[in-house]
């Protein structure tokens, strides 16, 4: 596919008349609309956006990348804009941009689609395209011009083997990755490429984009490198490197910084890579130093979506029954299970609730030990469940397991590499099995169920006053730092009271949490309607998304503006939403998932009461937020 089929000349804006970033955007992106290339603008635009805040598409030069894949992309497009007096788009180098490429890629974008934009990437780091670009009057003239760098584009293709072949060592390798696979990946390849040209440095460079793995890196390469250079934003496959020099940086560093890098490799300054774990051995190494806390997290990320749909559905299955015209009182224990269709939704649901413990012991250990930890994780939160130390006892266990299967590790190490294989089979399993289970049954399940149920107890006991503190304490410590630390304590604090609430229609604590967590987006939202002197035009916009981030409880959309203006965002927001958190608490209401905003609170035992509690904090966040902050001017 040739580059003018995706850059067709009724997506060419000659003169753009925007002035500032969002105005840019909203400019393009309605080019797009208006043409039938995206069924949906503002989800576009919202990809768009989002894409954005990781870092900025301005690569510098004058040139703006701005793209985004989503499904909200009918046909896969690239719009073309100029700018005659420049846009301050927060490039990298802070010059204003004259040049835009938007890409629309679909969800499932083709191969050969994604070829085309690499190439056309690629020609952008040409200083020669980008120059004669600046001078094109009208889309034919675009047209003319990318036929020809792409002939002179595909020559060098031709030759790049020959090239290689005439340059003398040392050899670098790289490796280039960013988010969407687009943009960033192929263009700081093409960077890279061209610095060790320009400095008779043979170089060979892998990219992980959209299309997947290009010129793969080779055991042969890996071995003969001088050392490595990874232009990347996401995760790709890193222990090859083990032993090797190497550099890490951002895609965008390898398009701005790439003769610095391979510099850097020559002068000796790139530091040897230790590999976490050798996929060879299947060794697990003790090298992993994510934190108690890190670990924690990666267990919760796996239970939650079966807290969420098995609460969900068990909550539909009492209103099944309700509906049918069964009260809790006629059936006593079997509320929820009475009618045919709450029956099904009992069963799915607690099949779906009933293994989240066990996948949170599970994984926790996992993210230590990796794969030879899972066993005796699950084993652990399963002992927990049954055991009656529940939640809490499914958290010591994954601890426990992972760092049971290190101490295995290490105790086995002298063991023959032939015997490697056995060890990952049997020996670490059933070891790690035997010896968690153990201490579990002896040791953490009769303390910790004592301590499980007197806290449940005290959830259920507590009213008045010091339920109102506690729904306080909760609710703002969502948003002191809004999907932070503090944020994700409190929320694995509320999640961890759902599975003991279900019988009784919920948890308050997560109720709490959960309206902590929706206030700052919805105070600042009003606020930028309420209080318009005090925002600039882009803050105001910005602010209308916080509605839907709000109600949809994702506190992120808070993060943008408490990044601004931290001494007055964050107060406002920690007092909205803990005046939230007590109403709620001190209301009773209660809540049977862990997430879903809205959408959630309709499965609350009072929707009315809960939604006034948030907009009461909101309201109040909003108003002080609008007092305290200054005026723009």
């Amino acid at each position: 596919m040739k580059i003018k089929d995706l850059l067709k000349k009724e997506l060419m804006i000659m003169d753009l008349k925007a002035t500032s970033k969002l105005e840019a955007i909203n400019e393009m992106v309605k080019k797009l609309k208006d043409e039938g290339i995206i069924s949906d603008e503002e989800m576009f635009k919202d990809f768009i956006l989002k894409r954005e805040e990781k870092g900025t598409t301005g690569l510098g030069d004058g040139i703006a990348m701005p793209h985004a894949k989503t499904t909200a992309v009918k046909i896969p497009a690239v719009l073309f804009a100029k700018s005659k007096t420049g846009v301050d788009y927060e490039a990298l180098d802070g010059e204003p941009v004259h040049i835009f490429f938007m890409i629309a890629a679909t969800e499932g974008a083709h191969d050969s689609h994604i070829e085309t934009l690499a190439k056309l990437s690629k020609m952008l780091i040409n200083d020669e395209f980008v120059k004669e670009l600046m001078t094109c009057e009208n889309p034919d003239k675009v047209h003319e011009l990318v036929d020809k760098f792409s002939i002179e584009e595909n020559s060098k293709e031709e030759t790049k083997i020959e090239e290689k072949k005439s340059l003398d060592e040392p050899y670098i390798i790289a490796a280039t990755a960013c988010p969407t696979g687009i943009a960033h990946t192929y263009m700081a390849a093409e960077a890279l490429r061209k610095a060790a040209a320009e400095m008779g440095v043979k170089i060979k460079v892998e990219t992980n984009g959209a299309d997947g793995r290009k010129d793969v890196l080779t055991t042969e390469d890996i071995e003969k490198a001088t050392g490595v250079i990874l232009a990347i934003n996401r995760s790709i496959e890193t222990d090859r490197f083990d032993g090797k020099p190497l550099i890490q940086v951002e895609a965008k560093d390898g398009i701005n910084r790439a003769k610095e890098l391979i510099q850097d490799v020559l002068d000796g300054k790139a530091k040897k890579f230790v590999a976490e774990k050798s996929s060879s051995t299947e060794k697990v190494e003790s090298a992993d130093k994510k934190g108690l806390y890190k670990h924690l997290l990666s267990g919760v990320s796996y239970m939650l979506p079966l807290v969420i749909s098995g609460g969900i559905l068990i909550a539909l299955a009492f209103l099944a029954d309700t509906l049918a015209g069964v009260s809790a009182d006629q059936v006593q224990g079997a509320y929820g299970s009475t009618s045919k269709i709450a029956k099904i939704l009992m069963g799915i649901g607690g099949a779906a609730f009933g293994l989240f413990v066990p996948i949170l012991g599970g994984y926790i250990a996992y993210s230590i030990g990796e794969r030879a930890a899972l066993a005796a994780g699950l084993v652990a939160g399963a002992l927990a469940s049954s055991g009656g130390s529940g939640f809490l006892g499914a958290m010591l266990g994954g601890f426990l397991a992972g760092f049971v299967v290190k101490a295995l590790v290490k105790a086995l190490d002298g063991m023959p590499k032939s015997l490697n294989g056995l060890k990952m089979i049997l020996l670490y399993p059933v070891l790690s099995v035997l010896i968690t289970g153990t201490i579990m049954v002896l040791a953490l399940n009769p303390v910790v169920s004592v301590v499980n149920n007197a806290l449940n107890n005290w959830l259920q006991t507590m009213s008045g006053s010091s339920a109102m503190l506690l729904g306080a304490i909760l609710a703002g410590m969502m948003a002191i730092d809004m999907g932070g630390p503090i944020n994700k304590a409190a929320y694995v604090f509320g999640s961890g009271t759902l599975a003991a609430s279900m019988a009784t229609g919920g948890s308050s604590a997560m109720a709490a949490v959960m309206a902590g967590g929706m206030v700052p987006p919805i105070a600042i939202a009003l606020a930028t309607t309420l209080f318009k002197n005090k925002f600039t035009v882009a803050e105001k916009e910005a602010g209308l998304s916080n509605y839907v981030m709000g109600f949809s409880f994702i506190t992120e959309g808070a993060i943008p503006y408490a990044a601004a203006d931290p001494t007055k965002v964050i107060p406002a927001s920690v007092i909205g939403s803990a005046i939230a958190g007590a109403m709620t608490m001190a209301l009773g209401i209660k809540i049977p998932a862990p997430h879903g905003g809205i959408l959630v609170m309709f499965l609350s035992n009072n929707f009315i009461m809960y939604l006034v509690s948030i907009l009461v904090g909101s309201i109040v966040g909003a108003v002080i937020l609008g007092i305290i902050k200054k005026e723009v001017k």
